[in-house]
């Protein structure tokens, strides 16, 4: 492999890692807030995806409206999710909130076969995402220079929201003790309502630029990207927003390079990422930037 075609991989893989990192970030704060693995957020991803597919391709909206537009469709379903099935199950067992998850997970994934069917379309992608830019001797395609950009920028807006505003601060309270947040006056289920709508909104924008990286919508799209992005999220230390978008893009680049350096293997890329969460949770089940949870007596 020469120079120009391993820069040309790892910038695919950080373009990969970018949209898990996306991904990543609405599992790590939902888990943060409520040590919920929310298994449903991969199809969240793929609801954005596809809103914005109907809003582009069939009502022919542009993409500065319908982007923003499939977001608000996408934090509203979040929103929606909470309060219908995990808000009810707020003082059950753990495991009845995961298996709801999981419930729920399968509801979308079966309506969408049922509503859209499990044919795929074929994705708009827009000029600036589509076209190929030159960079020295090599040629790289614009979605592999915006998604990490996009992803930085989301990222570091989030991170402003959660450390320098009144709601992050509550966020981060409830992170650390939700019945004492609530005994400051704090209203616990509005805030949580806020954490499921701002982790969906990132899972749509990564729903809609990975519709432009493979351009294709498909209800069962968000199985394995939410289940790299859940490995994502361990890597870089569950309940951690910069764990997780740099776990994001060490899955990402693993991935690619993994196709990239030993082509003859690239029917196990799959098995590469799944052996990297099973490692992080038998060595460092923190992951990289976590804290270790402490049982509280």
């Amino acid at each position: 492999m020469n120079v120009d075609v391993l820069v040309q991989q790892l910038l695919n893989g950080i373009s990969l890692g970018g949209l898990y990192s996306l991904l990543a970030v609405g599992y790590t704060m939902v888990y943060g807030i409520l040590r919920l693995i929310n298994f449903a957020h991969g199809d969240i991803f793929m609801v954005g995806a596809y809103v914005a597919f109907f809003l582009v391709g069939i009502y022919h909206l542009p993409w500065w409206i319908a982007a923003p537009g499939a977001a608000l469709a996408t934090a509203l379903l979040g929103v929606t999710i909470d309060r219908a099935a995990y808000r009810p199950l707020r003082n059950e067992p753990r495991i009845s909130v995961l298996i709801t998850a999981v419930g729920v997970s399968f509801l979308i994934e079966n309506l969408g076969l049922v509503i859209v069917g499990g044919r795929p379309k074929g994705m708009p992608v827009p000029d600036l995402m589509g076209r190929a830019y030159s960079l020295g001797s090599f040629r790289v395609a614009g979605v592999s220079l915006w998604v990490p950009a996009l992803t930085l920028l989301l990222v570091g807006g989030l991170l402003v929201l959660v450390y320098r505003t009144r709601m992050g601060m509550a966020m981060r309270a409830l992170s650390r003790d939700i019945e004492a947040t609530r005994l400051m006056g704090v209203d616990v289920d509005r805030v949580i309502s806020y954490t499921f709508a701002v982790g969906s909104i990132l899972a749509a924008a990564g729903g809609i630029m990975w519709s432009f990286k493979f351009p294709q919508v498909n209800p069962l799209m968000g199985i394995y990207p939410g289940w790299k992005a859940f490995t994502a999220a361990v890597v870089g230390g569950i309940g951690n927003i910069v764990g997780a978008m740099i776990g994001g893009f060490i899955i990402g680049i693993v991935e690619i390079m993994t196709v990239g350096l030993m082509p003859q293997l690239s029917g196990y890329r799959d098995a590469f990422v799944f052996a990297i969460l099973i490692f992080f949770l038998l060595v460092r089940p923190s992951g990289l930037l976590g804290e270790p949870l402490k049982e509280k007596v």
